[in-house]
């Protein structure tokens, strides 16, 4: 295979070597599966070196809640939930991610260094792309989603769901490069759970290699979402096994980075696929 590099602030990191994990750290009272377990500066940092120690490739920091119906929060106070943590990550000698869609949030997070901008909202608010299109190196990842997390999930009606996740990517994609922006610096992902029923999710990742032809590596984050609930009948907090299961099918399924809450059992359960799927050739 040849190099597939996606380029950040401070790594060139190859995703043809092998699938990359990236470690979800949510400082906030309010997300769906652990919302309040790391609000306290504190936790988070210690969460942040306890995944370093369980083999996190990437760690990935959001400071708002983005599970369905969640309230916005402001710019201000985003901020202040995730600089304490973001500062701290930083020095920890891995990649660091901010999850956020506020222009405001990303040019502080810029600003100290982070080496990715991780965007639900693909860049649309207000000067985000610009934004990105000003930093020399941030890589970018670009996320399909209808709405906002308080509206996407009355916003479903597809024709074909695969086409139109496709066709927006690639508009978002098309833009950025328009702008100026590498595209070593952008990943993809598709926003599974994000303004998609249960079985649109499942045809979507049944189909998900058709989004490869747009050249840029995929971002998937399955982990304990409600389609894994209802597949399994099991309860949020009971979703490790569900999520691995699809951390697996979607890097089999082209997937170079996984987002995941659960880094050590993803980590193990692919350091096993890696090795029974490896060309000997």
């Amino acid at each position: 295979m040849s190099p597939q590099i996606w380029k950040t602030t401070r790594f060139d990191l190859d995703l043809s070597e092998r699938p990359l994990v990236m470690g979800i750290v949510n400082v906030t009272p309010d997300s769906f599966s652990d919302g309040g377990q790391h609000n306290d500066p504190g936790k988070a940092i210690d969460f942040c070196e306890r995944l370093l120690g369980e083999g996190v490739d990437i760690l990935d920091l959001g400071a708002e809640s983005t599970r369905p119906g969640a309230p916005k929060v402001s710019a201000k106070e985003e901020w202040l939930r995730l600089e304490p943590v973001l500062r701290a990550a930083l020095s920890l000698g891995v990649p660091v991610s901010v999850d956020t869609s506020k222009t405001e949030v990303m040019q502080r997070a810029l600003d100290l260094g982070v080496d990715i901008i991780n965007d639900v909202m693909a860049l649309r608010d207000a000067g985000a792309e610009e934004l990105l299109a000003s930093h020399v190196a941030a890589g970018i990842c670009l996320m399909h989603m209808r709405g906002d997390p308080a509206t996407m999930q009355q916003q479903t009606g597809y024709i074909d769901v695969v086409a139109e996740v496709r066709d927006f990517l690639q508009v978002r994609l098309d833009r950025l490069i328009g702008l100026g922006v590498a595209p070593e610096r952008i990943t993809l992902d598709p926003g599974y759970g994000f303004a998609k029923t249960v079985e649109q999710n499942i045809e979507l990742q049944r189909r998900q290699r058709e989004l490869l032809d747009m050249g840029r590596p995929l971002l998937v984050g399955w982990s304990r979402k409600s389609t894994l609930g209802a597949l399994t009948g099991r309860a949020v907090d009971e979703r490790q096994s569900a999520s691995v299961g699809a951390a697996l099918a979607t890097v089999a399924l082209g997937a170079r980075v996984v987002r995941v809450h659960d880094v050590a059992a993803t980590v193990d359960a692919l350091k096993v696929w890696e090795a029974f799927t490896r060309s000997t050739g």
